[in-house]
């Protein structure tokens, strides 16, 4: 190639940020002649080279942000403890549409069911697909907004979060809060509302929200709006630390 063609052509590709381009443009031009590739062929190679590039380095931007435990992924998740019909749903749920409808995802189960670890690899399998996703637990969360009220920060706060695609709020009501820890999650949850999906798990069933929320009224005002379009899935199975704890206690013993 002409040395100020190839100049020129390095120009515009770095001024279009076709970075991928740029580097293998060359290498693949001696591939397609080699290979007989039709110019479009040619064409289609590289474009595609470029797409998988962005794609990869997409997702592990949403990765970092998420601050999603990368070890509770899909992989180490053992769906075989699942009930059926939480397994269907689960499958169901893992091609992203609820997010398309902004429905929320509602996780029960008792301490060590699985809870946590299933809704972070959903979270994961949804990032793998393009979606912004944040996790956080429920302490946390309320300390980051309830600083934010203190600061005048509250709107601004809750404007960054309405940007992911779906927040999973891990361990409601595992920790008993104040009351003014409540209203700013009420407010999140509110501003959520048909916005954008939330991914909660809770030891607690609905009939004892109430020691969440410590006000009858604003219990029954969250329910509503995160139940309204919501799948809930029911982990009424054994702790798998227990069972793990079991497991190694007999191997012990033999």
């Amino acid at each position: 190639m002409d040395k100020d063609l190839q100049t020129k052509l390095h120009e515009s590709l770095g001024e279009l940020y076709l970075t991928t381009v740029r580097k293998v443009y060359a290498e693949q031009a001696g591939r397609a002649s080699l290979d007989s590739l039709s110019y479009e062929q040619y064409l289609f190679n590289l474009v595609e080279q470029e797409c998988a590039i962005r794609r990869n380095k997409r997702i592990e931007r949403l990765l970092r942000e998420s601050h999603l435990p990368l070890e509770k992924n899909i992989d180490t998740f053992d769906k075989n403890r699942l009930p059926k019909k939480v397994i269907h749903q689960v499958n169901t749920l893992l091609n992203g549409e609820f997010l398309g409808y902004k429905e929320n995802i509602l996780v029960f189960g008792n301490p060590g069911s699985g809870k946590t670890h299933l809704v972070c690899a959903l979270g994961h399998e949804l990032i793998c697909k393009g979606k912004s996703i944040y996790f956080t637990t429920c302490a946390i969360l309320l300390q980051e907004l309830l600083l934010a009220k203190r600061e005048l920060k509250l709107p601004r706060v809750l404007k960054k979060l309405n940007r992911y695609n779906a927040i999973i709020i891990d361990d409601i009501g595992y920790v008993q809060q104040d009351k003014e820890e409540m209203e700013v999650l009420f407010t999140l949850l509110a501003e959520r509302y048909e916005r954008g999906s939330v991914m909660i798990t809770s030891n607690l069933p609905f009939s004892k929200w109430e020691k969440i929320f410590k006000d009858p009224v604003m219990t029954t005002a969250v329910i509503d709006r995160i139940v309204h379009h919501s799948v809930i899935l029911e982990l009424n199975i054994p702790s798998y630390r227990m069972d793990q704890a079991k497991k190694r206690k007999m191997q012990e013993e033999r």
